[in-house]
């Protein structure tokens, strides 16, 4: 949870830090530390544990979400052992020798007592930028979902899968192409008419009209077709969707390149964009077809292939297509029960009421996942009052465990 100012609802800043810099060591255990200053003042000061109470607005730190820029050197340093480097940033002096792997290990420390700080790996994500010749990417949105030349911007949206699943547990994929064609078109047209904070924002936002079209409920999805999360069955099917709904949005792109013209960084980013583009296409051979159904793994193919065509015909609209968002806020209002790429995290929810009190409510994918794994409709009823009740499905009636597909 973040907050900082705002009228209608409480947003977030994103602070990275290399990990060369010489403060990196603070910086990794800085939330650490003030999490462990309100656990005192709640535990030991009567303070309410709440985070809008008053132990987390004592400490510092909950503003921010923090992460840390990781390089493949580092991580290569980390894995055989070797010491790590830290620089001054106006001189370039060396400051001080660390062991690698003793901070690999308080970044996974640091993570797992306090969700700061985040990882992004500096080196990947340069590997796949498309507008490099501009300059590199140094940080993310807050949410980190968006990564981008600084000062930028992007219009977001997100298409709720679970809306395009058939009765017979196919994937609509007509209708999913005409969805992105006609979110990303209204995107692209959103870059002009948006209001931007800050002149340089304006100025790169168009130039290179980033946009982030991204979906939401992909675990609802799985869950309703009965299929688990971790398995490489939705895995297969993740890769998919994710490749049709990024190659389709790049086409469009395209077509709207053909009359309107590529952006305006284009002609400098041409080569290593192209070069971004064949990386994607060359990914799909990567999605295990074992596992994938055949159409919607053909559908993706197609999709970059058309992508690539058009691309090297003319140029591309928008630098940037797609994204993976959170889709946290917006999600609650598209009927979600998952948000973004995650899993459901319980099959039981709380709503809290205006006048005070709550209700519960069993998680709407529950039922349509029984009916498509056999159960009857009495059994699915009895299933779900032991749900509403126990807010699990160990020990409820009828169940199946090998239908359920559980690991042990």
């Amino acid at each position: 949870a973040t907050k900082s100012g705002g009228t209608t609802r409480r947003a977030a800043k994103m602070v990275c830090l290399d990990m060369d810099h010489p403060e990196i060591v603070d910086f990794i255990n800085w939330k650490v530390r003030e999490e462990n200053k309100a656990r005192i003042l709640i535990e030991q000061g009567g303070l309410p544990s709440d985070f809008n109470g008053e132990a987390y607005q004592t400490v510092g730190g909950q503003n921010s979400n923090n992460s840390v820029r990781v390089t493949d050197e580092f991580m290569q340093a980390a894995a055989e052992g070797k010491e790590w480097g830290t620089y001054a940033r106006t001189t370039g002096e060396l400051i001080e020798r660390l062991d690698a792997a003793e901070l690999l290990d308080q970044i996974c420390r640091a993570a797992w007592r306090c969700a700061d700080p985040g990882v992004q790996f500096d080196t990947t994500i340069n590997d796949w930028h498309t507008c490099p010749n501009t300059d590199k990417i140094n940080a993310s949105n807050p949410c980190s979902e968006y990564m981008f030349l600084d000062d930028s911007a992007c219009n977001l949206a997100s298409i709720n899968l679970v809306k395009f699943l058939n009765e017979d547990g196919t994937f609509d994929i007509e209708g999913y192409r005409h969805a992105i064609r006609i979110f990303f078109i209204a995107q692209e047209i959103l870059v002009d008419l948006s209001s931007y904070p800050t002149e340089p924002i304006a100025r790169n936002s168009h130039d290179y009209r980033p946009l982030g079209l991204g979906y939401a409920n992909l675990g609802a999805l799985l869950m309703q077709l009965g299929t688990p999360y971790d398995s490489p069955e939705g895995r297969a099917m993740c890769g998919a969707l994710t490749a049709i709904l990024t190659g389709h949005a790049y086409a469009v792109s395209a077509e709207m390149a053909a009359a309107k013209g590529p952006f305006e960084g284009y002609a400098r980013n041409a080569k290593p964009m192209m070069r971004v583009m064949k990386k994607h296409r060359a990914a799909v051979d990567r999605i295990n077809a074992e596992f994938c159904p055949s159409y919607l793994h053909e559908a993706a193919r197609q999709a970059w292939d058309e992508a690539i065509e058009l691309g090297e015909k003319h140029g591309y609209r928008n630098a940037q297509a797609t994204v993976l968002a959170p889709t946290g806020t917006i999600g609650l209002l598209m009927d979600c029960d998952t948000t973004g790429i995650e899993p459901d995290f319980a099959l039981v929810k709380f709503k809290k009421l205006a006048g005070g009190g709550y209700f519960k409510i069993v998680n709407q994918s529950v039922p349509p996942a029984l009916r498509r794994l056999g159960y009857s409709s009495d059994e699915i009823q009895e299933i779900l009052t032991w749900i509403n009740g126990t807010m699990t499905l160990r020990g409820a009636p009828h169940i199946n465990d090998v239908t359920l597909k559980e690991k042990g």
